[in-house]
Protein backbone atom coordinates (compact mmCIF):
# COMPACT_ATOMS: atom_id res chain seq x y z
CA UNK A 1 0.00 0.00 0.00
CA UNK A 2 1.33 3.39 -0.97
CA UNK A 3 2.07 5.63 2.00
CA UNK A 4 -0.36 8.49 2.27
CA UNK A 5 1.15 11.93 1.69
CA UNK A 6 -0.26 15.09 3.23
CA UNK A 7 0.60 17.02 0.06
CA UNK A 8 -0.88 16.62 -3.40
CA UNK A 9 0.06 17.62 -6.92
CA UNK A 10 -3.08 19.20 -8.37
CA UNK A 11 -3.99 20.31 -11.90
CA UNK A 12 -7.01 22.51 -12.63
CA UNK A 13 -8.29 22.35 -16.22
CA UNK A 14 -10.11 25.51 -17.35
CA UNK A 15 -11.49 26.82 -20.62
CA UNK A 16 -10.61 30.49 -21.21
CA UNK A 17 -9.50 31.89 -17.86
CA UNK A 18 -10.92 35.41 -17.88
CA UNK A 19 -12.67 37.53 -15.28
CA UNK A 20 -15.84 35.47 -14.80
CA UNK A 21 -16.85 34.50 -11.29
CA UNK A 22 -16.03 30.84 -11.89
CA UNK A 23 -12.44 31.69 -12.73
CA UNK A 24 -12.19 33.82 -9.60
CA UNK A 25 -13.26 30.82 -7.52
CA UNK A 26 -10.67 28.55 -9.14
CA UNK A 27 -7.98 31.20 -8.63
CA UNK A 28 -8.85 31.37 -4.93
CA UNK A 29 -8.53 27.61 -4.48
CA UNK A 30 -5.37 27.32 -6.59
CA UNK A 31 -3.68 30.08 -4.61
CA UNK A 32 -4.73 28.84 -1.18
CA UNK A 33 -4.00 25.17 -1.88
CA UNK A 34 -0.52 26.11 -3.07
CA UNK A 35 0.05 28.17 0.10
CA UNK A 36 -0.81 25.03 2.07
CA UNK A 37 2.10 23.24 0.43
CA UNK A 38 0.38 21.48 -2.45
CA UNK A 39 1.84 21.70 -5.96
CA UNK A 40 -0.71 23.43 -8.18
CA UNK A 41 -0.80 24.00 -11.93
CA UNK A 42 -3.67 25.67 -13.77
CA UNK A 43 -4.17 24.82 -17.44
CA UNK A 44 -6.39 26.91 -19.73
CA UNK A 45 -7.02 27.74 -23.37
CA UNK A 46 -7.25 31.03 -25.25
CA UNK A 47 -10.79 32.27 -25.83
CA UNK A 48 -12.66 30.22 -28.45
CA UNK A 49 -13.15 32.01 -31.78
CA UNK A 50 -16.93 32.42 -32.19
CA UNK A 51 -16.76 33.03 -35.95
CA UNK A 52 -16.89 36.21 -38.03
CA UNK A 53 -20.67 36.64 -37.88
CA UNK A 54 -20.75 36.59 -34.07
CA UNK A 55 -17.68 38.80 -33.82
CA UNK A 56 -19.31 41.45 -36.01
CA UNK A 57 -22.58 41.22 -34.08
CA UNK A 58 -20.80 41.67 -30.75
CA UNK A 59 -18.80 44.62 -32.07
CA UNK A 60 -21.97 46.34 -33.29
CA UNK A 61 -23.58 45.82 -29.87
CA UNK A 62 -20.65 47.45 -28.14
CA UNK A 63 -19.16 44.27 -26.72
CA UNK A 64 -15.85 44.89 -28.43
CA UNK A 65 -13.92 42.91 -31.01
CA UNK A 66 -13.02 39.33 -30.21
CA UNK A 67 -9.68 38.92 -28.43
CA UNK A 68 -8.21 35.46 -27.77
CA UNK A 69 -6.50 36.69 -24.60
CA UNK A 70 -7.37 39.17 -21.89
CA UNK A 71 -7.14 39.90 -18.17
CA UNK A 72 -7.67 37.00 -15.79
CA UNK A 73 -8.24 36.50 -12.09
CA UNK A 74 -5.22 34.22 -12.29
CA UNK A 75 -3.07 37.29 -13.02
CA UNK A 76 -3.35 38.20 -9.35
CA UNK A 77 -2.12 34.91 -7.82
CA UNK A 78 1.34 33.35 -7.87
CA UNK A 79 0.29 30.00 -9.31
CA UNK A 80 1.75 28.42 -12.44
CA UNK A 81 -0.71 29.08 -15.27
CA UNK A 82 -0.12 27.35 -18.60
CA UNK A 83 -2.14 28.53 -21.60
CA UNK A 84 -2.39 26.44 -24.78
CA UNK A 85 -1.28 27.95 -28.07
CA UNK A 86 -4.86 27.86 -29.41
CA UNK A 87 -8.31 26.70 -28.38
CA UNK A 88 -8.43 22.92 -28.62
CA UNK A 89 -9.14 19.93 -26.38
CA UNK A 90 -6.38 19.18 -23.91
CA UNK A 91 -4.64 15.82 -24.17
CA UNK A 92 -2.08 13.81 -22.21
CA UNK A 93 0.69 15.67 -24.00
CA UNK A 94 -0.50 18.99 -22.50
CA UNK A 95 -1.28 17.97 -18.93
CA UNK A 96 1.38 17.17 -16.29
CA UNK A 97 1.31 13.94 -14.30
CA UNK A 98 -0.29 14.61 -10.90
CA UNK A 99 -2.25 13.14 -8.00
CA UNK A 100 -5.41 15.04 -8.87
CA UNK A 101 -6.85 16.60 -12.04
CA UNK A 102 -9.95 18.79 -11.82
CA UNK A 103 -12.37 19.68 -14.64
CA UNK A 104 -14.14 23.02 -14.20
CA UNK A 105 -16.50 23.26 -17.21
CA UNK A 106 -18.46 20.76 -19.28
CA UNK A 107 -15.97 20.71 -22.18
CA UNK A 108 -13.05 20.30 -19.81
CA UNK A 109 -14.93 17.40 -18.18
CA UNK A 110 -14.91 15.61 -21.55
CA UNK A 111 -11.17 16.27 -21.87
CA UNK A 112 -10.37 15.11 -18.34
CA UNK A 113 -12.41 11.93 -18.82
CA UNK A 114 -10.10 10.98 -21.70
CA UNK A 115 -6.84 11.59 -19.82
CA UNK A 116 -4.71 8.66 -18.72
CA UNK A 117 -4.61 7.62 -15.03
CA UNK A 118 -1.12 9.13 -14.66
CA UNK A 119 -2.68 12.61 -14.82
CA UNK A 120 -4.39 12.02 -11.50
CA UNK A 121 -7.62 11.07 -9.81
CA UNK A 122 -10.40 12.79 -11.77
CA UNK A 123 -12.70 15.39 -10.23
CA UNK A 124 -15.48 17.50 -11.72
CA UNK A 125 -15.87 20.90 -10.03
CA UNK A 126 -19.43 21.90 -10.98
CA UNK A 127 -20.30 25.58 -10.52
CA UNK A 128 -23.56 25.63 -12.50
CA UNK A 129 -25.94 23.53 -14.54
CA UNK A 130 -24.43 24.84 -17.76
CA UNK A 131 -27.20 23.38 -19.94
CA UNK A 132 -29.42 26.23 -18.71
CA UNK A 133 -27.42 28.76 -20.73
CA UNK A 134 -25.08 26.85 -23.07
CA UNK A 135 -25.31 24.19 -25.78
CA UNK A 136 -25.31 21.36 -26.80
CA UNK A 137 -27.62 20.27 -24.00
CA UNK A 138 -27.19 16.52 -24.55
CA UNK A 139 -23.38 16.65 -24.29
CA UNK A 140 -23.50 18.94 -21.25
CA UNK A 141 -25.97 16.67 -19.47
CA UNK A 142 -23.87 13.62 -20.34
CA UNK A 143 -20.87 15.02 -18.46
CA UNK A 144 -22.79 14.57 -15.19
CA UNK A 145 -22.61 10.81 -15.81
CA UNK A 146 -18.83 10.70 -16.29
CA UNK A 147 -16.97 8.61 -13.70
CA UNK A 148 -15.49 11.52 -11.75
CA UNK A 149 -15.91 12.62 -8.14
CA UNK A 150 -18.10 15.74 -8.08
CA UNK A 151 -17.51 18.82 -5.97
CA UNK A 152 -20.11 21.56 -6.18
CA UNK A 153 -20.93 24.91 -4.61
CA UNK A 154 -24.63 25.05 -3.72
CA UNK A 155 -27.28 22.73 -2.35
CA UNK A 156 -29.43 22.91 -5.48
CA UNK A 157 -26.54 21.47 -7.51
CA UNK A 158 -26.08 18.66 -4.98
CA UNK A 159 -29.79 17.91 -5.30
CA UNK A 160 -29.56 17.97 -9.09
CA UNK A 161 -26.63 15.54 -9.06
CA UNK A 162 -28.64 13.18 -6.85
CA UNK A 163 -31.61 13.38 -9.22
CA UNK A 164 -29.19 12.36 -11.96
CA UNK A 165 -28.09 9.33 -9.98
CA UNK A 166 -24.99 10.45 -8.05
CA UNK A 167 -25.26 10.38 -4.24
CA UNK A 168 -21.54 10.95 -3.61
CA UNK A 169 -21.19 14.71 -4.11
CA UNK A 170 -19.10 17.06 -1.96
CA UNK A 171 -20.72 20.40 -1.09
CA UNK A 172 -18.20 23.24 -0.77
CA UNK A 173 -20.03 26.60 -0.70
CA UNK A 174 -18.28 29.59 -2.21
CA UNK A 175 -16.95 32.29 0.06
CA UNK A 176 -16.01 35.96 0.07
CA UNK A 177 -12.64 37.62 0.51
CA UNK A 178 -13.24 39.75 3.58
CA UNK A 179 -9.96 41.59 3.01
CA UNK A 180 -11.23 42.73 -0.38
CA UNK A 181 -14.93 43.22 0.40
CA UNK A 182 -15.67 45.15 3.57
CA UNK A 183 -17.17 48.41 4.78
CA UNK A 184 -17.63 50.15 8.14
CA UNK A 185 -21.09 50.40 9.73
CA UNK A 186 -23.22 53.13 8.17
CA UNK A 187 -26.73 54.51 8.13
CA UNK A 188 -29.40 54.51 5.48
CA UNK A 189 -29.00 57.27 2.91
CA UNK A 190 -31.45 60.12 2.42
CA UNK A 191 -31.91 59.13 -1.23
CA UNK A 192 -32.48 55.38 -1.46
CA UNK A 193 -29.69 53.95 -3.65
CA UNK A 194 -30.14 50.57 -5.33
CA UNK A 195 -27.37 48.65 -7.10
CA UNK A 196 -27.04 45.83 -9.59
CA UNK A 197 -24.49 44.04 -11.73
CA UNK A 198 -25.32 44.69 -15.40
CA UNK A 199 -25.26 41.81 -17.88
CA UNK A 200 -26.94 41.25 -21.24
CA UNK A 201 -27.08 37.49 -20.62
CA UNK A 202 -30.76 36.61 -20.28
CA UNK A 203 -30.24 34.20 -17.38
CA UNK A 204 -28.77 37.04 -15.29
CA UNK A 205 -32.20 38.73 -15.23
CA UNK A 206 -31.02 42.33 -15.58
CA UNK A 207 -34.32 43.16 -17.26
CA UNK A 208 -36.18 42.00 -14.15
CA UNK A 209 -34.13 44.27 -11.88
CA UNK A 210 -34.53 47.28 -14.17
CA UNK A 211 -38.32 46.83 -14.38
CA UNK A 212 -38.52 46.41 -10.60
CA UNK A 213 -36.55 49.61 -10.08
CA UNK A 214 -38.80 51.52 -12.48
CA UNK A 215 -41.88 50.31 -10.60
CA UNK A 216 -40.42 51.28 -7.22
CA UNK A 217 -39.39 54.71 -8.52
CA UNK A 218 -43.06 55.55 -9.04
CA UNK A 219 -43.59 55.41 -5.27
CA UNK A 220 -40.17 56.37 -3.88
CA UNK A 221 -39.03 59.93 -4.60
CA UNK A 222 -35.37 60.58 -5.43
CA UNK A 223 -34.47 56.90 -5.74
CA UNK A 224 -31.10 56.31 -7.45
CA UNK A 225 -29.39 53.42 -9.20
CA UNK A 226 -25.73 52.39 -9.31
CA UNK A 227 -24.47 49.56 -11.53
CA UNK A 228 -21.29 47.97 -12.83
CA UNK A 229 -20.48 45.46 -15.53
CA UNK A 230 -18.17 44.51 -18.36
CA UNK A 231 -20.41 45.69 -21.23
CA UNK A 232 -21.80 48.95 -22.52
CA UNK A 233 -25.56 49.01 -21.90
CA UNK A 234 -27.43 47.79 -24.96
CA UNK A 235 -30.28 49.87 -26.40
CA UNK A 236 -32.57 46.85 -25.86
CA UNK A 237 -31.56 46.71 -22.21
CA UNK A 238 -31.01 50.29 -21.18
CA UNK A 239 -30.38 51.25 -17.59
CA UNK A 240 -32.69 53.83 -15.99
CA UNK A 241 -31.94 57.48 -16.72
CA UNK A 242 -29.19 58.97 -14.52
CA UNK A 243 -27.82 55.57 -13.47
CA UNK A 244 -24.23 55.82 -12.28
CA UNK A 245 -22.66 53.10 -14.41
CA UNK A 246 -19.12 51.78 -13.93
CA UNK A 247 -17.72 49.73 -16.81
CA UNK A 248 -14.91 47.33 -15.87
CA UNK A 249 -14.17 49.03 -12.55
CA UNK A 250 -10.91 48.11 -10.80
CA UNK A 251 -11.35 45.31 -8.27
CA UNK A 252 -10.57 47.67 -5.40
CA UNK A 253 -13.43 49.97 -6.50
CA UNK A 254 -16.12 47.28 -6.49
CA UNK A 255 -16.41 47.25 -2.71
CA UNK A 256 -17.02 51.01 -2.83
CA UNK A 257 -19.84 50.46 -5.34
CA UNK A 258 -21.49 47.87 -3.10
CA UNK A 259 -21.07 50.09 -0.04
CA UNK A 260 -22.64 53.07 -1.82
CA UNK A 261 -25.98 51.26 -1.95
CA UNK A 262 -28.85 50.75 0.48
CA UNK A 263 -29.95 47.57 -1.33
CA UNK A 264 -28.40 45.28 -3.93
CA UNK A 265 -30.52 43.53 -6.56
CA UNK A 266 -29.76 39.92 -7.47
CA UNK A 267 -32.29 39.02 -10.15
CA UNK A 268 -30.89 35.93 -11.89
CA UNK A 269 -33.25 33.48 -13.52
CA UNK A 270 -30.66 30.76 -12.92
CA UNK A 271 -27.31 30.93 -11.18
CA UNK A 272 -24.68 28.54 -9.90
CA UNK A 273 -24.00 30.35 -6.64
CA UNK A 274 -24.22 34.13 -6.89
CA UNK A 275 -20.99 35.64 -5.57
CA UNK A 276 -22.39 39.22 -5.66
CA UNK A 277 -24.77 38.23 -2.85
CA UNK A 278 -21.91 37.58 -0.44
CA UNK A 279 -19.81 40.47 -1.78
CA UNK A 280 -22.63 42.96 -1.21
CA UNK A 281 -23.42 41.51 2.20
CA UNK A 282 -19.76 41.74 3.23
CA UNK A 283 -20.02 45.47 2.41
CA UNK A 284 -23.05 45.69 4.74
CA UNK A 285 -25.53 46.07 1.88
CA UNK A 286 -28.84 44.16 2.21
CA UNK A 287 -29.66 42.00 -0.81
CA UNK A 288 -32.99 41.59 -2.60
CA UNK A 289 -32.71 38.26 -4.41
CA UNK A 290 -34.58 35.81 -6.56
CA UNK A 291 -34.35 32.20 -5.29
CA UNK A 292 -31.60 31.10 -7.66
CA UNK A 293 -28.14 29.76 -6.88
CA UNK A 294 -27.32 29.89 -3.18
CA UNK A 295 -29.70 32.81 -2.53
CA UNK A 296 -32.20 30.72 -0.50
CA UNK A 297 -29.45 29.61 1.91
CA UNK A 298 -27.71 32.99 2.12
CA UNK A 299 -30.61 35.45 2.20
CA UNK A 300 -32.56 33.00 4.33
CA UNK A 301 -30.11 33.66 7.18
CA UNK A 302 -31.05 37.34 7.28
CA UNK A 303 -29.62 40.41 5.68
CA UNK A 304 -32.00 40.67 2.76
CA UNK A 305 -35.32 39.82 1.18
CA UNK A 306 -36.05 36.76 -0.96
CA UNK A 307 -38.56 37.47 -3.74
CA UNK A 308 -40.48 35.40 -6.26
CA UNK A 309 -38.60 34.25 -9.38
CA UNK A 310 -39.02 36.36 -12.53
CA UNK A 311 -41.41 38.73 -10.74
CA UNK A 312 -40.49 42.42 -11.17
CA UNK A 313 -43.54 43.46 -9.15
CA UNK A 314 -42.47 41.45 -6.12
CA UNK A 315 -38.91 42.75 -6.39
CA UNK A 316 -40.23 46.30 -6.76
CA UNK A 317 -42.27 45.88 -3.59
CA UNK A 318 -39.15 44.66 -1.76
CA UNK A 319 -37.29 47.79 -2.88
CA UNK A 320 -40.15 49.90 -1.51
CA UNK A 321 -40.07 47.93 1.73
CA UNK A 322 -36.42 48.81 2.26
CA UNK A 323 -37.12 52.37 1.19
CA UNK A 324 -39.73 52.72 3.92
CA UNK A 325 -37.53 51.27 6.67
CA UNK A 326 -36.63 53.44 9.61
CA UNK A 327 -32.94 53.94 10.35
CA UNK A 328 -32.69 51.34 13.19
CA UNK A 329 -34.50 48.70 11.14
CA UNK A 330 -32.23 49.24 8.13
CA UNK A 331 -29.09 49.13 10.30
CA UNK A 332 -30.26 45.81 11.76
CA UNK A 333 -30.74 44.39 8.26
CA UNK A 334 -27.31 45.73 7.22
CA UNK A 335 -25.65 44.11 10.24
CA UNK A 336 -27.35 40.77 9.54
CA UNK A 337 -26.03 40.90 5.98
CA UNK A 338 -22.50 41.47 7.26
CA UNK A 339 -22.81 38.68 9.84
CA UNK A 340 -24.00 36.23 7.16
CA UNK A 341 -21.08 37.04 4.86
CA UNK A 342 -18.54 36.55 7.65
CA UNK A 343 -19.58 32.90 7.97
CA UNK A 344 -18.23 32.14 4.48
CA UNK A 345 -14.44 32.46 4.46
CA UNK A 346 -12.12 31.14 1.78
CA UNK A 347 -9.95 29.48 4.42
CA UNK A 348 -12.88 27.35 5.57
CA UNK A 349 -13.94 26.66 1.97
CA UNK A 350 -10.38 25.59 1.10
CA UNK A 351 -10.37 23.20 4.05
CA UNK A 352 -13.57 21.60 2.75
CA UNK A 353 -12.22 21.48 -0.83
CA UNK A 354 -8.96 19.94 0.39
CA UNK A 355 -10.88 17.37 2.45
CA UNK A 356 -12.88 16.32 -0.63
CA UNK A 357 -9.63 15.78 -2.57
CA UNK A 358 -8.01 13.80 0.23
CA UNK A 359 -11.01 11.62 1.00
CA UNK A 360 -11.24 10.31 -2.54
CA UNK A 361 -7.47 10.30 -3.05
CA UNK A 362 -6.92 8.27 0.14
CA UNK A 363 -9.54 5.71 -0.83
CA UNK A 364 -7.70 5.17 -4.11
CA UNK A 365 -4.36 4.64 -2.33
CA UNK A 366 -5.81 2.11 0.09
CA UNK A 367 -6.99 -0.19 -2.68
Amino acid sequence: MKKKSDKLSITFILPFAGTAGGTRVVAQYADRLQKRGHTVVVMSTPRKDPGMKTKLKNAIKGRGWHKPTGPSHLDHVKVEHRVLDCWRPMTDADVPDADVVIATWWETAEWVADLSPSKGRKFYFIQHDESTFAEPHDRIDATWQLPMKKITIAQWLVDLARLRGDEDVALVPNAVDLDQFHAPPRGKQKNLTVGLMYSQASFKGTDIAIEAFEMASQNIPRIEMVAFGTQDPDRKLLLPTDTKYHKNPPQKQIKEIYASCDAWLFSSRTEGFGLPILEAMACRTPVIATPSGAAPELVGQGGGILVKPEDPLDMGRAIERIGLMKEPQWRELSTKAWETARKYTWEEATTLFEKALFNTHSSRESR
